[in-house]
């Protein structure tokens, strides 16, 4: 089995899990892509839309076991094949919270491309962009150096 092991800085990551564990917490309701679902029969309805919801906390939480006390302890995450197709289903979730709350003003171009001066955005902006930037750089190792079966399953 493949795995990938990632050194962190802490001073730079623990920020930014306030942020993805805030919206982390806005989630456990709330589908980070709401389904309208109309033509479809009201309790058919809810019962899809619950088990997506189940799905996508399930997701967070694999995400958000990453920063585990060894995490604190020695800055390290592992993505391998068992975790890393729910890593990145979770990381898109939240990113896609962190543009519908944080970042609407930013363009896709550069919220894609990175290209901004940090310094001109107002804190929770900032933090938000770094949170984003982060989530997208977990999800490009995981797309890259894992096998890629998990992402077409």
């Amino acid at each position: 089995m493949k795995r990938i092991e990632v050194k962190l800085s802490l001073p730079v990551v623990a920020p930014l899990l306030d942020v993805i564990k805030e919206l982390a917490d806005g989630l456990q309701q709330n589908l980070a892509a709401p389904q309208v679902l109309a033509d479809l029969d009201p309790e058919f309805r809810e019962a899809w839309i619950g088990d997506l919801l189940t799905a996508q906390n399930g997701d967070v939480r694999t995400l958000l076991a990453l920063f585990d006390e060894n995490f604190f302890s020695d800055g390290v995450v592992a993505f391998d094949e068992e975790n890393g197709e729910a890593i990145v289903r979770a990381s898109a979730a939240i990113r896609l919270r962190l543009r519908e709350r944080y970042l609407k003003g930013v363009g896709d171009d550069t919220l894609e491309g990175g290209d901004i001066e940090l310094e001109q955005l107002e804190e929770p902006v900032r933090k938000a962009f770094m949170c984003y930037l982060f989530l997208a750089t977990v999800q490009e190792l995981i797309i890259q150096h894992l096998d890629s079966s998990i992402i077409e399953s």
